[in-house]
């Protein structure tokens, strides 16, 4: 620790509490007894996580710590490094400051002045390093510098830079000519191009106090991909303010709309909404694909016993099929599935949606309007004088659309809909509160599924492991009888994704879902009479066979398809 002082070191530690004062007086005599370097003891010893012990450090060296995992990078700061330089030393640049004529680089040899030094004359720049984990270094560069989002959008700043220098005076007029630059316009298409190749759901394209920072959500997680200047960020604004016919002189309120964007044989539709902040408008970008088609049920994670359940209760000629969870657990995906797979000449499908975000060939989809009074209420009503068969209303959320869609079960008709509630039994109660009887809730409710999506381990970095005594016995003690034989006498194996360039790093590719299915049987519809409470008509289900979510997620874990992580992660909400 001859390179930075070992009194800051533990003065940190002491400090953030990240030891107690017992253990690390105890350690501070192993480390002087095993005249080991400190930071391998700690290391060895497992006394503190990596990234505490690299805080530490980064004190002790008087310098600032970066955690590099899903952090952006600045375009401009990676072409003025380029990657065999960023390679060779062992950095990675992640910010540029044109007003401090500074690069901002993560390296873990933040005190090699040598290295500083010449990478100050080879790039005429003032070099200001961060400490960072090698294998995150490694792991920057490799993902950065490859996904093409930077070098375009570079070269684009330097040519959108050049030519503001001889724009008109006037504002307005400005406007719609930087707007309707090739520089601008290809900022956007590489954007909107990124997104798509990284099978990205979102864009938050989002103005800070001196940068503008464009996240995506790839498998439900945003990860930050691109830092732009500020300055950038209006013209970035009025440029897909105009592609979805937006007011652009309008600042002060949210708007509403939508593009068509093509990148090769994809066609994707973007809805686009705007929402004024502090530092500017911000705006996300929706991504609905109309290539690719909807993924059939056992593409979503339906299987077995839960599979069969469905099939048979969406066989029935009426009723009443509900589908619940929170928003973004993939309740439209699942009933676009379902209808897809009762679509046929003889049947007539109508689906009341908001909005309707995938248009499936041979089915009625309406989309609520509500300024021009078409609301879900109004919608259905006039469903049923159109003589369906099956009726998709997106969403139950008041007492009039309740009424309506439990008169539609009675009179002959399949109803699916949706309800936010956090697992199948609880929709119940839900319709109770929404004034529904308790007798017709048990005339006609066929089902009620729950489902949470969950990301799947990339099999391109796939390993297994044996997890720690803990997490077996809670996946053995939440699984119960369902356990596979195979484990009955020997310890569990289960899977994770290392990181790789497939992947990004993340270690997921894709998604699954993991669903309860809560078939209403005779001794569900006794408890529904005697407006039981949720955790009863849960009970009774189970000694049914209905298997919980977080059991079918386990047992997805054991094949391999997510981590324990995941589940998780998902079941507290």
């Amino acid at each position: 620790m001859s390179s930075y002082s070992a009194q800051r070191f533990f003065s940190y530690i002491e400090k953030n509490n990240l030891l107690d004062a017992q253990t690390l007086e105890a350690t501070k005599i192993g480390i002087l007894k095993s005249e080991e370097d400190p930071e391998e003891y700690f290391r060895q010893k497992h006394l503190l996580t990596e990234e505490n012990l690299l805080q530490a450090k980064a004190f002790a060296m008087q310098v600032e710590y970066i955690n590099l995992t899903n952090r952006a990078a600045s375009p401009q700061a990676l072409a003025l490094i380029t990657e065999g330089v960023a390679r060779q030393y062992s950095i990675f640049p992640f910010e540029f400051d044109p007003k401090e004529n500074s690069i901002k680089v993560a390296t873990d040899q933040p005190l090699n002045l040598e290295n500083i030094s010449f990478l100050e004359k080879k790039t005429g720049r003032k070099i200001i390093p961060f400490l960072a984990a090698s294998t995150d270094i490694v792991e920057a560069i490799d993902i950065q510098y490859r996904q093409n989002i930077s070098p375009t959008v570079t070269s684009a700043l330097e040519e959108f830079s050049t030519r503001r220098k001889t724009e008109a005076s006037d504002a307005l007029k400005k406007k719609r000519i930087i707007v309707k630059e090739p520089p601008i316009a290809k900022i956007v298409n590489t954007i909107l191009e990124f997104a798509v190749r990284s099978r990205a759901s979102d864009i938050h394209i989002e103005p800070q106090d001196s940068k503008t920072r464009v996240r995506y959500r790839i498998d439900g997680i945003l990860y930050e991909k691109l830092i732009l200047p500020s300055s950038l960020h209006e013209s970035l604004v009025s440029r897909i303010k105009i592609l979805a016919q937006m007011r652009i002189d309008e600042k002060r309120i949210p708007q509403d709309g939508r593009f068509t964007f093509t990148i090769g044989e994809q066609e994707v539709d973007l809805r686009v909404s705007t929402l004024p902040t502090v530092h500017g408008e911000k705006i996300v970008m929706r991504l609905l694909k109309k290539t690719g088609g909807i993924p059939s049920l056992p593409d979503l994670g339906l299987r077995d016993v839960a599979l069969k359940s469905l099939e048979t209760e969406i066989a029935k000629p009426y009723g009443i099929v509900l589908v619940t969870g929170p928003t973004g657990s993939g309740k439209t995906t699942t009933l676009y599935s379902v209808l897809t797979r009762l679509n046929q000449a003889t049947v007539n499908i109508m689906t009341l949606e908001d909005p309707v975000e995938y248009e499936i060939a041979g089915i009625n989809q309406v989309q609520i309007n509500p300024q021009a009074g078409l609301t879900f209420a109004n919608g259905l009503r006039s469903f049923l004088r159109q003589d369906p068969n099956i009726i998709l209303v997106g969403e139950i959320r008041d007492e009039e659309t309740t009424s309506l869609a439990i008169q539609a079960a009675l009179t002959g008709h399949l109803v699916f809909s949706t309800l936010h509630t956090n697992d199948s039994a609880t929709s119940i109660p839900r319709l109770l509160d929404l004034g529904a009887e308790p007798f017709l809730i048990a005339s006609i409710l066929n089902a009620a599924i729950a489902q949470r999506i969950v990301r799947r381990i990339c099999s391109s970095c796939k390993y297994s492991y044996a997890p720690d005594k803990e997490v077996d016995n809670a996946i053995r003690t939440t699984l119960g009888q369902y356990l596979p034989n195979v484990y009955r006498d020997k310890p569990l194996t289960l899977y994770k994704g290392k990181g790789c360039s497939e992947c990004q790093g993340t270690g997921y590719f894709g998604r699954i879902g993991i669903y309860e299915i809560l078939v209403v049987n005779g001794a569900i519809n006794k408890l529904v009479l005697q407006r039981a409470n949720a955790a009863d008509i849960s009970q009774e289900a189970r000694k049914n066979g209905m298997i919980i979510m977080q059991q079918d997620g386990y047992l997805k874990v054991l094949d391999g398809l997510t981590t324990v992580e995941e589940i998780l992660r998902v079941s507290e909400s």
